[in-house]
Parts: C-alpha cells; sequence; structure tokens
C-alpha cells in the first residue's frame, strides 16, 4: 500500500514512478552507470534526489504517526503500521484499529492521511522547481561508503 498509486492518479501515498526512478538509480549504480536511463531517455540527477526525498519523507512521516499510535493505543506494531500506511496511501483499509482509537489517534491519522495526499505532491514539486545557483563550487569528498 506504501507505494502503488500512479503518476496522476488521486491515490496518496509514493507514486510508482518514484519507485521506478529510485530503481533504475540502483540498477544504474550497480552496473557502474553514471547516469539513469529509461527508454533511451536520461533521468536527471535532481530527478533521482527528488524521488529519494519522497520516499524518505514517506516513511519517515509513516514511522512518526506509528510510533504515535503506538503510543496512544499500547498495542504491538502490526495494527498501528498498518493503519498509518493505509493512512498515508489514502486506501480506506483498516483492521479495526480505527474505530478503537480515541480522537488523539484519529487526529494522528487525519493528518496523515492529508500528507500522504496533498503533503508530499507539494514536497515533491518544491523540490523539483527549487533550485539555487551557487557562484562557487567545494572540492569533492569521497566518503566511504558500505
Amino acid at each position: 500500500m506504501f507505494a502503488g498509486g500512479g503518476s496522476v492518479s488521486t491515490a496518496g501515498g509514493i507514486k510508482v514512478t518514484t519507485i521506478a526512478v529510485i530503481w533504475l538509480a540502483f540498477l544504474a549504480e550497480a552496473r557502474g552507470d553514471k547516469e539513469s536511463v529509461a527508454h533511451q531517455r536520461t533521468i536527471p540527477a535532481s530527478a533521482v534526489r527528488v524521488a529519494v526525498s519522497v520516499v524518505a519523507m514517506g516513511a519517515t512521516l509513516v514511522l512518526i504517526s506509528t510510533l504515535a499510535l503506538m503510543h496512544i493505543t499500547g498495542l504491538d506494531m502490526e495494527r498501528p503500521l498498518y493503519e498509518s500506511i493505509s493512512a498515508f496511501a489514502t486506501v480506506g483499509l483498516t483492521s479495526g484499529l480505527t474505530e478503537e482509537l480515541p480522537p488523539s489517534g484519529l487526529y494522528v491519522l487525519a493528518a496523515l492521511m492529508f500528507a500522504g495526499r496533498v503533503g508530499i505532491i507539494t514536497f515533491a514539486a518544491a523540490l523539483a522547481v527549487r533550485q539555487r545557483t551557487t557562484r562557487y563550487r567545494y572540492p569533492e569528498g569521497r566518503p566511504i561508503l558500505g
């Protein structure tokens, strides 16, 4: 449920194209390519950064809301996580926890529904449009990754 809506659909959550861009970047990195390519088109590095940011923001929102619901209800992770992902993706499915929640839990889910539908799209659009120009460039650093 976390990812699955079409790029121009009314679904909330992470769009399929966002996951595809991240997957293509992963494949390009695994192959040793400098650029991600799909259908004879190069995917700009800025699009990859936006995709990673959107997924990271979505996962963070789901994590925070899951922890909040666990605190509110005193339950283990399974049902609050299911409710959080369902709310973030605006799916409409429930494990029955929603009807048992106090108002504070309902506010958490409502905020998550709003953020999953409007917030992620707005965040992605803001990142894609906003570009700062710098008149200088720092030396390249090569951290050890792994």
